[in-house]
């Protein structure tokens, strides 16, 4: 499952689609220098997460510990309802997957990026201070190399998430078939 992504996007064009809905992204630390940057489980990464005063952008750790003190850095959707919870968008412009290899060696890679879009978001939820992101049975575009998908949503349906104003299961389902690109890394 997904455990790296990467943001090569500067903070300030995160607030677009924000302002595009009458809304305003607030950074409570300022505007943060957010440098390209691949992001790994427990790295502190950008999220936005609504505030006293509405959307904010802050930085969190990616993945909490469960149960079993394992990381919980992806968390399966279908059958819940995240109502009650403290919902967050992660920023991103590509996600990897990596596949097995068919020779003996390093397992390929692969980077996912948004067909239409420069960056998306990924949904997510927060527990004891830290992020996970969502998942859902894949779609079209990853079912050929992984069982499951994170949650992808285009910048202007974000808004859409944190205030749960579309049905949960709209919400969290896989994107459409060519919505994806897939493109190898390695090796």
């Amino acid at each position: 499952m997904c455990n790296n992504y990467r943001l090569h996007v500067p903070a300030n064009q995160l607030a677009a689609p924000f302002r595009d809905a009458g809304q305003t992204l607030a950074f409570p630390g300022g505007l943060p220098n957010l440098p390209p940057a691949d992001y790994r489980i427990g790295d502190l990464a950008p999220i936005v997460t609504v505030g006293a005063d509405g959307p904010q952008l802050t930085m969190a750790p990616w993945a909490w510990r469960g149960p079993t003190g394992r990381p919980v850095f992806n968390f399966r959707s279908e059958g819940r309802s995240f109502a009650h919870s403290t919902r967050c968008l992660i920023p991103a412009d590509g996600f990897y997957e990596f596949t097995e290899p068919k020779v003996a060696g390093k397992k390929t890679k692969w980077l996912f990026t948004m067909a239409d879009q420069p960056w998306f978001w990924i949904a997510g939820v927060i527990k004891d201070g830290a992020f996970a992101m969502l998942t859902t049975a894949p779609g079209p575009d990853v079912a050929p190399y992984h069982d499951r998908q994170i949650v992808v949503l285009p910048p202007d349906a974000g808004s859409r998430w944190l205030a749960l104003s579309a049905p949960e299961a709209l919400i969290l389902s896989a994107c459409p078939a060519g919505a994806l690109s897939a493109r190898k890394i390695y090796p």
